[in-house]
């Protein structure tokens, strides 16, 4: 009898992103694979996690990917400012024109920043997360290990994407998590 080796975080991603497909439950850009997937629900996730007091004030630090605009819409319309990360890495976008959603509109509506002292929260994309807060990024690229800033962090995710517990070691960890149908808060600051 041979012991096999816990999956790696790899294999956890890929079946994250397997089961998304199958069951249909992602939407552009497809396939998930390599990336944090945007899901049907994501708006109603994105909604329950700015309901969560954390996330309430401004400015938030909300990451760039597809799956996160419903938030950075949310929050701008409901007057709180936003910072984004440039996606060719070049620092940060401060946002308060709720157009500036649209990662296209950033560099005309956006101003440049590099200060971060001022953010309250963080709402970073994921690939898979557990209920305990143990997060899975892509694997690369801005957020891909959290960030630095001692603030509330949190993550939408559809269910499929959601587990019990990660079978390998967390990129990083998040304070809530909201999917279409629940919000959680695992991890006390």
């Amino acid at each position: 009898m041979t012991n096999a080796a816990p999956p790696t975080a790899g294999t956890v991603r890929e079946r994250a992103w397997d089961a998304l497909a199958r069951a249909h439950a992602a939407v552009y850009p497809l396939p998930p694979h390599g990336h944090h997937p945007n899901f049907r629900g994501a708006r109603a996730a994105c909604q329950r996690l700015l309901s969560h007091p954390d996330f309430t004030r401004g400015p938030l630090l909300i990451g760039a990917e597809r799956t996160l605009m419903p938030a950075r819409k949310l929050a701008l319309a409901a007057g709180l400012s936003i910072i984004v990360p440039d996606v060719r890495g070049r620092g940060y976008y401060r946002v308060t024109d709720e157009a500036g959603a649209d990662l296209r509109r950033l560099p005309a509506l956006g101003e440049r920043t590099d200060d971060l002292g001022s953010v309250t929260a963080v709402i970073l994309a994921s690939a898979v997360v557990a209920r305990d807060g143990a997060r899975l990024s892509k694997g690369f690229g801005w957020g891909a290990h959290g960030t630095p800033l001692n603030v509330p962090h949190g993550t939408v995710a559809h269910p499929l994407m959601l587990l019990g517990a990660l079978p390998c070691v967390a990129d990083s960890f998040v304070h809530v998590i909201a999917t279409p149908q629940e919000l959680l808060a695992p991890r006390e600051r």
